[in-house]
């Protein structure tokens, strides 16, 4: 057997194996996978104790979290650096913050943490120099005062330089703490735009051309070419809009894509069949939240965009309706 041959056969042994272990789980249910519901239920620990403002005690929380479960690390380092330059942190360490995003970087290059890391770099980086200049402009403030104390004949210029110097550490400061906010808000920006990937199996969130965040996702089982007809499990590809929401969904939230399109009604005539509809995004099916981002390990829907639970209730706050859906092959 030549070894294009045993790839493919690996290939398709894999795919079995998904669809023989999750599909089922995500349709019938299950009684295992304790582990996952554990680290959820440690994460969730951590996370409680980061909104109490106990800062230490979330941080090794999340220590005991990337021991435990390895495969959540960049997660883990993630919530860390943003415990480590929290502006409620008394004991924040800027180093460590971005010693914990640079590490997400560099040793998880394909996650979905990655572009937030880059952005709280760039940030905690402009945090750090402004900083500095403080510091610099408060010593020089304490050699003026000095100077004028020991110099009264010139005390009403000197003071016009400190009140000068003043007014731009109080700018400065303003300036950081206008970052400070921004780094806590980043995710809280409106959507204008939702970008999914087929291919890459990927849905962005866009806000006049900047990436606010992504996610994995799974699509309709059948992923060769748009969506054609009714039944035929293809997820569309085009242009859409978000038309309304199901907060009551079988999967636990939905949003309502506004296909078909004129373009989608067209082909459908030419083929003599019914297009189909009610595409959305969606969460996972209810009872089985637990089963997390393992869902997106197969494409299991019929023709829908899904991603976890929790993903789904944020892109729900971030996307109101009339958002633009770009779905690409």
């Amino acid at each position: 057997m030549d070894k294009n041959k045993q790839s493919r056969m690996g290939g398709h042994l894999y795919f079995l194996f998904v669809c023989i272990i999750i599909l089922p789980i995500l349709i019938c249910g299950c009684s295992h996978l304790n582990e996952e519901f554990q680290a959820r239920s440690n994460f969730k620990e951590a996370n409680d104790l980061f909104n109490h403002g106990n800062y230490e005690a979330s941080l090794s929380k999340y220590g005991q979290i990337s021991g435990k479960y390895p495969t959540a690390g960049d997660r883990v380092l993630f919530e860390m650096g943003i415990i480590y330059a929290h502006p409620g942190n008394e004991q924040k360490d800027y180093q460590k913050s971005l010693e914990c995003f640079q590490n997400l970087i560099s040793d998880y290059p394909e996650s979905g943490y990655r572009k937030d890391s880059e952005l709280m770099i760039f940030n905690i980086n402009n945090v750090t120099i402004k900083d500095k200049t403080i510091v610099a402009q408060q010593t020089q403030i304490a050699s003026l005062r000095q100077e004028a104390e020991s110099q009264g004949n010139e005390i009403l210029t000197l003071q016009k330089k400190i009140d000068a110097l003043e007014r731009e550490v109080k700018d400065k400061e303003n300036e950081i703490i206008a970052l400070q906010k921004e780094e806590l808000a980043i995710l809280k920006v409106p959507a204008d735009k939702i970008l999914i990937d087929k291919r890459e199996r990927q849905l962005t969130l866009l806000s006049k051309g900047r990436v606010l965040k992504t996610y994995k996702i799974a699509l309709g089982g059948n992923t060769n070419g748009p969506k054609e007809r009714q039944g035929d499990n293809k997820t569309p590809e085009g242009n859409y809009v978000i038309d309304s929401r199901n907060k009551n969904s079988r999967y636990h939230l939905s949003l309502h894509i506004s296909y078909p399109n004129e373009k989608d009604k067209k082909r459908a005539k030419e083929l003599g069949v019914p297009p189909g509809g009610d595409i959305m995004i969606h969460g996972i099916k209810n009872g089985f939240s637990w089963v997390d981002d393992f869902h997106t390990d197969v494409d299991w829907t019929k023709g829908c965009i899904a991603v976890t639970d929790e993903e789904i209730e944020e892109i729900d706050k971030l996307a109101p309706n009339g958002t633009i859906v770009d779905i690409r092959p």
